[in-house]
């Protein structure tokens, strides 16, 4: 049976998250599992030698605190999904003690999801647009494919999936493009797969077609549109791709990082892709 963690740290962005991970449980018949993990504030090692026994006491009295208060939190929002579902769908959850990312690494290698869900870590998002600290940490590493939903997608159904990539990313994207996941994907949702191929190129270059070509083959069981855009502004030009042909979900390769680097390292605070109604999937090899 699939199962689809979704993390959560309870804010209104990851509650949207998790209600968007739960409709796509429902529509593929995975299960679910709830995760927050819970980190301890204070390095003991740091607290001065002059720290009283009474402050310690307090710390540690705050932390238990925390902790008893993501449990419920936790088990209320199982309660609400499980209503929310009819009980169709098995839902469990998990609180564990650590570092965010290697607590959820150590957790997919135990239970191998079929996908990590992700809430955008932070709603502020002219300050922090699309991705929080851990977010995007574990879009570049983690193994497994990982989504994050942006505070107001809304999951109904997943029929259109594009695949972005750079123009010079082609043959990486051939070399090194987990194409199994991809066709599994794209299965389960019996979306249409789309290919953007995205960059600053005005010179043609004849290696492109060659290479697209070869991708086509190896995905030509899913009979994949290509589309080709030559633009200055990366964020901008999916925006106006995927919303001119209704994407549901936008797939990176973070294998170099440089599309994902190019959609989270902005100065400017224009709304990017990542931060409109399309949810993001980083698959790695």
């Amino acid at each position: 049976m699939k199962t689809i963690i979704v993390t959560t740290d309870f804010s209104s962005t990851a509650l949207n998250a998790a209600e968007y991970a739960t409709n796509m449980a429902l529509g593929i018949h995975a299960n679910l599992l709830l995760l927050h993990v819970f980190q301890t504030p204070v390095l003991y090692s740091k607290v001065p030698l002059t720290v009283s026994g009474e402050s310690i006491m307090q710390v540690a009295t705050n932390e238990e605190h925390i902790k008893i208060e993501a449990e419920k939190g936790l088990e209320q929002l199982k309660n609400e999904l499980t209503k929310k579902t009819g009980g169709k769908i098995d839902i469990e959850t998990e609180m564990r003690f650590g570092v965010f990312y290697d607590e959820l690494k150590t957790l997919c290698k135990r239970i191998q999801p079929y996908a990590v869900i992700m809430g955008s870590q932070g709603t502020t998002a002219t300050e922090r647009l699309f991705f929080g600290g851990h977010t995007v940490f574990a879009m570049k590493h983690l193994k497994w494919p990982i989504i994050t939903v942006p505070p107001d997608a809304k999951y109904s159904s997943v029929q259109k999936i594009v695949l972005a990539c750079d123009f010079d990313e082609v043959i990486d994207v051939i070399d090194l493009a987990p194409i199994d996941e991809i066709k599994k994907m794209v299965h389960d949702m019996n979306a249409e797969l789309h290919i953007l191929n995205i960059g600053k190129k005005k010179i043609f270059n004849p290696d492109l077609v060659f290479d697209s070509g070869l991708l086509k083959e190896k995905l030509a069981e899913l009979n994949p549109v290509f589309h080709f855009i030559s633009t200055d502004d990366t964020d901008e030009g999916i925006i106006e791709f995927t919303e001119k042909n209704k994407i549901d979900l936008l797939i990176i390769l973070p294998k170099r990082h440089d599309l994902l680097d190019k959609l989270i390292h902005k100065s400017h605070t224009k709304q990017l892709v990542l931060h409109s109604h399309v949810p993001v999937m980083a698959l790695h090899q």
